[in-house]
């Protein structure tokens, strides 16, 4: 057996035990609490040498934060040490949502937010007055701070599309859109609804008909998709649109272009009918308008939004960079017809951003509003007006709204059985926040 350990051992080792637990940030132990006078000078030695060693991190730590605050700006340094000192002091600034009084809460926040723009503008002033300087110099003025985005920082894509792509510009003359996109076709479209349908979709796919030129809606029953899209080809429609709908909403949109193809199937997202759509114009504020068809139109009972006329609509396609996202664009262009009507003064935009297609429906329209000009003293009396008619433009929501983000795309009319896919999202894809595929 062995040797029986004495309660004096014990006791010496359970010092050392505890700074093993400081050190591991388990427990504090100071060294004058170990009575063995060898041990405690070790631990003590050691606790020391510890200390020098945190003591340089710090200082390492600092130097880079002040370098790094130095590239960013000396504004942010002065900011940071005011911060510092003010906390020292014990005046750090509160956060309004430390006050509990809703009202004092709402007054800190309102003065916070009016002091903050008062300093950017004050920022920018200045900014403006080193650039005029400079140049007055003969200097080169200062750098301007652009922001870092997800959007600029995005990883490099081999597949971005360039203006002097031969290739591409060849390939365009041969692909299933280029009868539509050079007029030799007219855009025609079918839409329809999945078998399972709702009262939501029908009010989604009315919407869509008054935006797309020459849609028509046929009832879906029970027939097969790919009867469809048989029937479809016979009536010489150039695409077919299927709105999906799940739990009464819809929630997807199947493109099918005819007669070759492709298909592309979108998630449906942030839908907003155009009943749904408030406009921000207040009643019976609005002044005479002009180039406009009758006021019966503008009427201010009926300007929650607004009322678009059968007119064709101008497209604008912005942000498909990529040859998957400038095949995606030519899709939804062959939608509509490469003749639009200005004086219907519409306008349909798809805008792609992060991989999202936000779809919104305007209308643009001209006012006539009177501006008062400032005058001198003494050249005309208080009674006369000096006033001049201008004319300005703004854009009124047409609707719907909706947001869509593809899934896949597919070689042909839709088959999901013997398609070949082209893309196909997978989620092994989103290892990155600043890799884009449109």
């Amino acid at each position: 057996m062995g040797r029986k350990r004495s309660n004096n051992e014990d006791e010496e080792e359970k010092p050392i035990k505890r700074v093993k637990e400081k050190q591991e940030g388990r427990e504090s132990m100071r060294p004058s609490m170990i009575k063995n006078k060898e041990k405690r000078s070790a631990v003590h030695a050691k606790l020391k040498q510890q200390k020098k060693l945190d003591k340089r991190r710090k200082v390492k730590a600092r130097e880079a934060a002040e370098k790094k605050a130095l590239e960013l700006g000396e504004e942010r340094v002065e900011e940071e040490e005011k911060r510092v000192k003010e906390k020292q002091e014990g005046r750090e600034s509160m956060r309004p949502s430390m006050i509990k009084n809703k009202e004092k809460r709402s007054a800190v926040h309102a003065k916070l937010k009016q002091q903050k723009k008062v300093d950017k503008r004050r920022k920018v002033k200045a900014r403006e007055v080193a650039e005029k300087k400079a140049l007055e110099l003969g200097e080169e003025p200062p750098p301007k701070m652009i922001p870092r985005t997800i959007e600029n920082t995005r990883e490099l894509d081999e597949t971005v599309c360039l203006p002097d792509d031969e290739e591409l510009f060849a390939g365009n003359d041969v692909d299933e859109f280029s009868a539509v996109l050079r007029k030799e076709r007219t855009p025609k479209v079918l839409i329809t609804t999945s078998r399972y349908n709702s009262t939501r979709g029908p009010a989604f796919i009315a919407d869509l008909i008054s935006v797309i030129p020459d849609a028509h809606y046929y009832k879906r029953g029970t027939y097969n998709l790919k009867k469809i899209v048989k029937y479809a080809n016979e009536k010489e429609f150039t695409s077919v649109i299927v709105v999906h709908t799940n739990r009464r909403e819809p929630d997807a949109l199947l493109v099918i272009g005819l007669p070759d193809g492709p298909t592309a199937h979108f998630k449906l997202s942030k839908l907003m009918l155009r009943k749904d759509i408030k406009d921000d114009i207040t009643v019976g504020a609005y002044t005479k308008l002009a180039n406009s068809y009758s006021l019966e139109e503008y009427d201010p009972r009926t300007r929650n939004h607004g009322k678009p006329t059968s007119h064709k609509p101008e497209l604008v396609l912005t942000n498909f960079t990529t040859r998957l996202g400038h095949r995606v664009g030519r899709m939804i262009q062959s939608l509509f017809p490469q003749d639009p009507e200005f004086r219907g003064r519409r306008v349909v935009t798809f805008h792609n951003q992060r991989d999202f297609i936000f779809f919104r429906h305007h209308r643009y329209i001209f006012e006539t509003k009177e501006s008062k000009q400032k005058e001198s003293k003494g050249k005309k009396s208080k009674d006369e007006k000096n006033t001049q008619e201008r004319t300005i433009a703004r854009l009124q929501e047409c609707g719907p709204r909706f947001t869509l983000k593809l899934i896949s795309l597919q070689h042909g009319t839709f088959d999901t059985k013997g398609g070949e896919y082209e893309w196909v999202h997978k989620p092994e894809m989103d290892t990155s926040r600043r890799r884009f595929f449109l």
